[in-house]
């Protein structure tokens, strides 16, 4: 929910501002968020060897973002949604790959569903791709190496310093692209990147949480529901009316995403009873 939020705050600022821009000054804000965890956190607790890892994560997110910020820019929330629901694929992939997680079969039907889901929304080849839609497929493989990268240092790090840092290093890595883009940005603009700032970290706080909690490929396919709030905002805040292959694919990614939970809570209930 906190993510659908972002990108309907994103939706209202339109397109006059530069997405380089815009991601670095929501990530401005968002350093300013997160202040007062970096106390709770312990800054002393931080491993400096570990500073290179969140840096290279900070650029691989920092990119994503700015593709992402460029798709809001340009295509409808549904699509850009709908896009975003390839990121699943290259996580799950990705984690049997790199964090030798178990590719149990109902996590890999769930994630295929969700994305044949999301191909009869696009329907690819039956009509011309915008080059935001280009933007959110190239965004799709940085953002699931991020979730890759978060999950690996949630092992060493906690939760909240994670979060902080990533918000320094997206910072760092988008402030030389965005002085070279920069103009001085509307009071309305500053507000709507303010609440991007605060949904969005809240957002990565509690996906955070989620990957430390549970395995990468269990966690991602319930991002599938978003394409459901996504819709029904887009089609109420912005006069973005869905057609009826939006509601057929959002139908097949709601009932993976609910197959997947039932799933897995009978998983975790077998997984109790085994003396």
């Amino acid at each position: 929910m906190l993510f659908v939020g972002v990108t309907v705050a994103v939706r209202y600022l339109g397109t006059s501002m530069n997405p380089v821009q815009a991601a670095f000054i929501r990530y401005c804000f968002g350093i300013v968020l997160i202040l007062p965890l970096l106390s709770r956190a312990g800054v002393m607790s931080l491993d400096r060897d570990r500073l290179g890892f969140h840096a290279l994560r900070g650029l691989v997110h920092g990119g994503g973002v700015i593709l992402w910020f460029l798709a809001m820019s340009r295509i409808p929330i549904s699509e850009v949604t709908a896009l975003g629901f390839t990121t699943p694929i290259f996580v799950t992939l990705g984690a049997a790959v790199f964090l030798s997680e178990r590719l149990k079969p109902y996590r890999v039907a769930a994630v295929l569903l969700g994305f044949i889901g999301a191909l009869l929304i696009l329907r690819p080849g039956l009509r011309v791709i915008d080059i935001g839609a280009l933007a959110q497929l190239g965004a799709a493989p940085l953002f699931a190496c991020s979730y890759l990268m978060a999950k690996s240092a949630t092992r060493r790090e906690a939760s909240s310093m994670i979060v902080i840092l990533l918000s320094v290093f997206c910072t760092l890595t988008l402030a030389l692209p965005a002085l070279m883009v920069w103009r001085t940005p509307t009071l309305e603009e500053l507000l709507l990147l303010g609440l991007t700032a605060l949904l969005a970290t809240s957002g990565h706080y509690c996906m955070t949480r989620a990957l430390e909690a549970a395995e990468v490929s269990a966690v991602q396919p319930f991002t599938f529901l978003q394409l459901v709030w996504a819709t029904i905002l887009g089609l109420i805040l912005f006069d973005e009316h869905p057609d009826v292959w939006i509601w057929i694919g959002g139908a097949v990614i709601v009932a993976s995403a609910t197959w997947m939970a039932q799933q897995e809570v009978r998983s975790i209930r077998q997984k109790s009873k085994t003396p």
